[in-house]
């Protein structure tokens, strides 16, 4: 008996020296299939006025706009998830500090209400540029040291704040498109930097899923960089984001580029109207770019032009251009051992219509670009949510509480 006991406690401490090896979270706690991207609104006044509670709660800022109802009207259309973008700036800025801890709450808040309409959540740390209104952004957090530790204590706290929350029903996202290792060669900077959002989230919420990227905007090259046997927990999901071709996708944008803005009036498939049409269309595009567009610039954009759609005129070629993301990072995933379940492309999208620009974007062609990608992303078994709710990509919304077609929200529903 006592060669028993002796026995059972060997194998009992065995066990916990076993247990004390392994991660958190053996599987990732947090599955979902289909998602809607609440939006960044940025409609807030300038940082001067976020010390105003008025001004800054609730948060994020979707809670002025959107009730239960709308947010149950999403779970019966057929998502079962949000991505919901929290700004992290005001948690960076000293006009906050007497508010701090109510911005927090605020958010734990905005998690539980769309839990209670059904929907599970990823709390999306979402930065974006810094401007005229707010002195942090992306480029500040990556650029300053003392400001990307500021975010990382950041990330820690909100970890805490979400750490006793449903692991089945929330999941937290660090960081959103880091702006790094754009160069050619990828300096490997994002790596390191990662690694220490993953310490200070996990050290605070040992249960939740993380949700982790690569770098240069979350693109599915990066994310093939990415060695996840640096990081040792099993309870994670990754992420890429793909636009492709950009070209179609990001039409008038005024924020995407020096050629970018020039471009709007192509169809998607470019194969969706007859020749003599799309060359009408190039032909306005490269009237624009004549017109408009820097002397020393003109020659190039034109070329580029040419270049981009040479690489699109075919549906084989278009075919081709969309689903060299998805087939790069289920390589990358298979030899890492990262089931297809623990994928997500986090967004996708076409825009609707820029803002303060009159061209909108026909709502079939934004119909068939959105089928298109759910089709890839469900026959690789990624996950998959849509940008955005509302603003220039919405599918709900648009702007000014008006209502975008319907088009896209009926191409998901005919998913059920």
């Amino acid at each position: 008996m006592a060669l028993l006991t002796a026995m059972i406690k060997t194998l009992m401490a065995a066990l916990l020296a076993l247990a004390a090896l392994v991660p958190p979270g053996q599987a990732a706690s947090f599955m979902m299939k289909r998602g809607l991207n609440l939006d960044q609104w940025t409609t807030w006044p300038g940082e001067d006025k976020w010390g105003d509670r008025r001004a800054i709660l609730p948060y994020p800022e979707w809670r002025k706009f959107l009730n239960d109802d709308d947010l149950k009207a999403l779970k019966s259309a057929g998502f079962d998830f949000l991505r919901m973008p929290v700004d992290p700036s005001p948690f960076l800025s000293g006009e906050t500090l007497a508010l701090r801890d109510e911005l927090y709450a605020s958010v734990l808040a905005s998690v539980r209400m769309i839990n209670r309409a059904g929907l599970k959540v990823i709390v999306d740390l979402h930065l974006i540029p810094s401007g005229s209104s707010r002195k942090i952004g992306m480029g500040e957090v990556m650029d300053d040291p003392q400001m990307f530790d500021a975010y990382v204590e950041m990330v820690r706290k909100m970890a805490r704040t979400l750490a006793d929350e449903d692991p089945r029903h929330v999941a937290f996202e660090p960081m959103n498109e880091p702006v790094i290792d754009c160069d050619a060669d990828g300096t490997g900077l994002w790596p390191e930097r990662q690694q220490k959002l993953f310490a200070a989230a996990r050290s605070s919420a040992t249960r939740l899923t993380l949700i982790l990227t690569g770098a240069c905007y979350s693109n599915a090259a990066s994310l093939a960089k990415i060695d996840p046997k640096a990081i040792p927990d099993a309870n994670i999901i990754w992420t890429f984001h793909s636009y492709d071709p950009f070209l179609l996708t990001h039409q008038g944008a005024t924020w995407a580029g020096d050629f970018i803005p020039y471009v709007t009036g192509l169809p998607y498939p470019l194969s969706a109207v007859p020749r003599a049409q799309l060359d009408a269309a190039l032909d306005t595009i490269r009237a624009r770019i004549k017109a408009e567009a820097p002397w020393a610039r003109q020659s190039g954009l034109l070329a580029y032009l040419d270049e981009q759609v040479a690489g699109l005129d075919t549906d084989q070629k278009l075919r081709e251009t969309m689903e060299a993301p998805f087939t790069r990072v289920e390589a990358w995933a298979k030899a890492n051992g990262i089931k297809p379940e623990n994928i997500t492309l986090g967004e996708f999208g076409m825009i609707r219509q820029e803002y303060g620009n009159a061209y909108v974007m026909p709502a079939e062609y934004r119909a068939a670009y959105v089928r298109d990608m759910i089709a890839r992303a469900e026959a690789h078994g990624f996950a998959w949510s849509i940008w955005s709710y509302g603003g220039a990509f919405g599918i709900i919304d648009s702007f000014d509480g008006d209502k975008a077609e319907p088009d896209v929200m009926d191409a998901i529903r005919s998913l059920h």
